[in-house]
């Protein structure tokens, strides 16, 4: 398998996305469908997996955020062109779903990957509980070596809370997971000025580290097309994506190899937040989440969490308030000073039963294997 980059390369090496650990890839409709046939354009979508392959081959890992189910899937239906009733995108989602799964499951498995079919609305990344369970669910496959591949969950979604487009749904992935970079493959390379289309004067613009009015107003209005989204769309993502401290690029998808051609010519525009995941994390649960409950710990976990480590149950106790799994807590040292903030891998009556105890007896105490960690260190800040 060739490999992604050319060493010598180092236009591609300073590339954000070579640099990245984790990796979202966004694709259309117009780039996946062919639309007079109503089929994957599986030469193109096999140059992405190679893409992608080469990816992990390096370390990374990939989330790939797909659209085209309803426009597989209504050929098969046999629906008119033009536009179709919410039942009829319904119908024609739950047609398409299984044959772009196993089109994105063949193309990669020619690599040996396994592609793993995710199915999310909106209210699965603002619900809290379907939020830690899609982003458990996602690091589980990532760490098992598997490529998700996201779909917005169109046979159940309505008007009223569908996301509208796959751009955002991206960016909503990209801040639950903590993504390091967002590629937006698009049939434009890049935000200009104005519309290249329509202004022969119009320029690329490279990079942008401040989403201003100015930016925005950039977008224009969205152009009727064969996809949802737009540039306004794309802005809206690259918005939240930088709040979550998640770069973001906007990319030509037409070209084979749409990631190889990204890196080695750099012809793009990336979004440059001011923070990384990580931070932008920490940062969040620090000063916008107010604490459910209290866990108190003794000076062996206070020790332990100076030093960067997770808190075990073993290090717990007492236990007070009412809390779902998720929630913020605050910790408490043996003196009473709040030396920590995090959010808790357990609800209070769960907690309160495994509190004091080693965590090779949480499944006895509770029925059920749970985290090891009653607060995982990436989902702690300390002195607060």
């Amino acid at each position: 398998m060739a490999a992604l980059i050319d060493s010598a390369d180092t236009a591609a090496e300073r590339s954000p996305l070579a640099q990245a650990k984790r990796i979202i890839v966004k694709i259309g409709s117009a780039l996946l469908v062919d639309e007079a046939r109503g089929e994957v354009q599986r030469a193109w979508l096999d140059t992405v997996a190679d893409d992608i392959a080469a990816c992990k081959a390096r370390g990374q890992e990939v989330i790939v955020v797909t659209s085209g189910s309803i426009a597989v899937g209504r050929r098969h239906l046999g629906l008119p062109k033009g536009p179709l009733k919410l039942e009829e995108k319904q119908a024609a989602a739950a047609t398409g779903q299984g044959r772009l799964a196993h089109a994105y499951q063949e193309t990669l498995a020619r690599h040996g990957i396994t592609a793993a079919q995710v199915l999310l609305t909106i209210g699965d990344t603002e619900d809290r509980r379907r939020y830690l369970n899609g982003r458990n669910t996602l690091d589980t496959l990532l760490r098992h070596g598997a490529v998700p591949v996201i779909n917005e969950n169109d046979t159940v979604a309505t008007t009223e809370i569908r996301f509208g487009d796959n751009d955002r749904l991206a960016a909503r992935v990209a801040m639950m997971i903590g993504a390091d970079a967002l590629v937006l493959l698009s049939d434009i390379d890049g935000l200009y000025t104005a519309d290249p289309k329509v202004s022969p004067d119009a320029r690329l613009i490279p990079e942008v580290r401040e989403m201003t009015p100015e930016i925005e107003a950039m977008a224009g209005e969205a152009r009727p097309g064969y996809g949802s989204g737009g540039m306004v769309t794309k802005l809206m993502a690259a918005r939240i994506c930088m709040g979550a401290g998640t770069r973001m690029a906007i990319g030509l998808g037409k070209v084979l190899h749409p990631l190889r051609t990204l890196e080695q010519t750099g012809r793009c525009t990336w979004f440059i937040p001011k923070e990384t995941p990580r931070t932008a994390r920490k940062n969040w649960i620090a000063g916008r989440l107010r604490p459910a409950g209290t866990l108190h710990v003794d000076d062996g976990a206070a020790q332990a969490l100076a030093a960067g480590r997770s808190l075990l149950p073993a290090g717990v106790t007492t236990v007070e308030g009412t809390f779902e799994r998720g929630d913020a807590v605050q910790i408490k040292d043996a003196d009473g000073r709040v030396i920590a903030k995090g959010l808790i891998a357990y609800n209070s009556h769960d907690a309160i039963l495994i509190a004091g105890h080693k965590t090779a007896d949480i499944e006895d105490l509770l029925g059920y294997r749970g985290r090891d960690e009653m607060i995982h260190r990436d989902d702690l800040v300390l002195d607060v």
